[in-house]
């Protein structure tokens, strides 16, 4: 899985590998280079943190994840909305 936004995840990580996620990647979408996102052929699902992502690279994030047909979740940066977008889209039980 890879998660796009926010300089740290904090408790974020510790909660998506207790719910069984075994890979990671954050993209803080700070950075010149991480303006040119690619998601690898193993990312499952790609999870945004809107209130700490521009609307360029969220939209860009949306672009390459539909051409690879990766889903996309976009949740607040916050544990109680990642946890609850992630069990509505059953990607995660």
């Amino acid at each position: 899985m890879t998660v796009v936004g926010g300089d740290n995840l904090g408790g974020i990580a510790k909660n998506l590998y207790a719910l069984g996620v075994t890979e990671l990647i954050h993209i803080s979408g700070r950075k010149a280079a991480a303006k040119k996102v690619k998601f690898s052929s193993a990312t499952a699902f790609v999870l945004v943190l809107t209130d700490y992502v521009n609307h360029n690279m969220a939209q860009n994030v949306k672009t390459v994840a539909k051409a690879q047909m990766i889903p996309v979740i976009y949740a607040k940066r916050s544990w109680r909305f990642v946890e609850e977008k992630l069990l509505a889209s059953s990607l995660i039980s």
